[in-house]
């Protein structure tokens, strides 16, 4: 990737990760930094398959995991551009399976003790993940646990089906109460489904990796591309990830992305390299458009960088949350600056994926930036936050 001369020092950052890597933390990253939408840093470090000595490369094929919900999320406002739904329609009008949706009794601890939905959860709310479904694997509600059992994210299914699954699970809150992490964003790439009539690998295809150039984006890794998939790794002590030392992780979650599947997770299921995400980014950064090639308008973007949460709610998990966070349509969007971040991080938008591909965007700053590894857990892992304090610390 060729960036653009630039005075800033980015050492301290390139320091900073081949930390984590010197100390067993991490395998691999790879890393662009933006400004004005234009790369000024571009930056690799270690291995994609450690093992074989295999080194990264620029194209290195990783999985993105749920950096690709703002890919759904931009899919389902290029509809809604074209006026395909509104933002206040109740799901079920598009998806009538999930009419009648009942919902767990305040302070419920079975699943089974619910009661009928009185006002049913709105497209914008399964955008902003304050529809009131739940995820499973987080267990965070008692509803959970049926998730988990009917495992509805396996591989053989299809979004049709999880959407028929949900149908008789209760809602683990009311809509529009609280955020709650969750397969809203498999629900949504379903409505992308049916409003186009396209299947959704399809739809994306066709409507943001082919017309962006993103030639090694989809739900899976071709055989003539699978010597540039990484390995995934995970933390070797399970019960305190903290301690050095990982393991190639085996893809249980949603299976193997070596050969095609039925399930396109719109949540979690697509790889990329950090070619192609930079594009994509970039896009969004360049108020919708890339090269000449336009996706969203730029109304639709600051939208869906505008918080659809309730007053006082913000982006929490059972096990951490994230301050001074409330979310979009598909972003999170921070309040305040984190510790040791400048003034500038207000107002900038991010999302990530569960082995640490990250991606935030900083408006006041006019930089964006992107950083790619495989490790589990790697959604909030110190590497990500100290990366985005060195960045922030050499542009401002």
């Amino acid at each position: 990737m060729e960036t653009r001369p630039s005075d800033y020092d980015f050492g301290p950052m390139h320091e900073a990760v081949q930390k984590y890597l010197d100390d067993d933390f991490l395998a691999m990253a790879s890393s662009v930094v933006l400004e004005g939408g234009e790369p000024v840093d571009f930056h690799l470090w270690g291995h994609q398959d450690r093992e074989a000595d295999v080194p990264i490369a620029p194209d290195s094929i990783f999985r993105i995991y749920s950096n690709t919900k703002i890919v759904t999320s931009v899919a389902a406002m290029t509809l809604w551009e074209e006026g395909r739904f509104d933002l206040d329609d109740p799901v079920e009008k598009h998806l009538p399976e999930l009419a009648g949706l009942s919902v767990l009794r305040e302070g419920a601890t079975d699943p089974a003790d619910a009661e009928p939905l009185d006002t049913p959860p709105t497209i914008r709310q399964l955008m902003s993940h304050s529809a009131g479904f739940s995820y499973g694997f987080l267990l965070e509600s008692p509803v959970d646990a049926v998730y988990t059992e009917r495992n509805l994210s396996r591989p053989e299914s299809t979004l049709a089906d999880l959407v028929e699954a949900l149908a008789d699970i209760p809602l683990a809150n009311r809509p529009g109460t609280r955020f709650q992490y969750s397969v809203a964003t498999d629900v949504l790439a379903r409505l992308v489904e049916v409003l186009s009539g396209e299947r959704f690998d399809r739809f994306i295809a066709r409507r943001i990796f082919e017309p962006l150039g993103m030639v090694d984006t989809g739900f899976h890794v071709p055989a003539s591309k699978h010597h540039r998939f990484c390995v995934n790794y995970a933390a070797r002590d399970q019960m305190d990830p903290m301690v050095p030392g990982l393991d190639p992780a085996p893809d249980t979650l949603l299976g193997s992305y070596l050969a095609p599947k039925p399930f396109l997770s719109g949540g979690g299921g697509l790889v990329s390299t950090i070619l192609d995400y930079t594009r994509f980014i970039r896009m969004i950064v360049g108020g919708g458009a890339l090269d000449g090639t336009r996706i969203l308008d730029s109304g639709t973007l600051e939208l869906m960088r505008t918080n659809q949460l309730p007053a006082g709610a913000g982006v929490r998990f059972p096990f951490w949350h994230m301050p001074d966070t409330v979310f979009g349509l598909g972003f999170a969007i921070k309040t305040a600056p984190a510790a040791g971040e400048p003034d500038a991080a207000t107002g900038e938008y991010h999302w990530g994926g569960m082995a640490g591909t990250h991606s935030w965007m900083s408006p006041a700053a006019d930089i964006a930036a992107i950083v790619f590894t495989q490790r589990l857990p790697g959604f909030w892992h110190p590497f990500s936050h100290e990366y985005k304090r060195q960045v922030y610390a050499a542009v401002t």
